[in-house]
């Protein structure tokens, strides 16, 4: 299993009306695009939330062959749409991690 990680810092004006966009329209999106099996959202703790809550995004693919199909036809749309949505009152990274067990 492959799991791709988008770590997200939103600023606290928009936190909350991003946090529902995520959930309602972006999330589905990506799951939409059939190249992943589940996800899960999480909020870290214990970091500097000064400039607004951090969020993790992860999105489960059964193979990395999977995770190159959506980056292949979808990632880059489905970025951009976040980026004129949200412009720059966010900063994300993304990472790529194999469970192991």
């Amino acid at each position: 299993m492959i799991i791709y990680n988008v770590t997200t810092k939103i600023n606290w004006d928009n936190h909350e009306a991003w946090l529902q966009w995520m959930l309602d329209t972006h999330v589905p999106e990506i799951l939409g695009t059939g190249c992943f099996e589940k996800h899960q959202v999480l909020r870290l703790l214990e970091t500097d939330d000064t400039e607004g809550p951090t969020y993790a995004f992860q999105y489960y693919a059964v193979s990395k062959a999977q995770y190159n199909r959506y980056l292949e036809l979808y990632g880059p749309a489905l970025r951009k749409q976040t980026v004129d949505t949200w412009g720059t009152n966010f900063i994300a990274f993304r990472s790529l991690m194999e469970v192991v067990q």
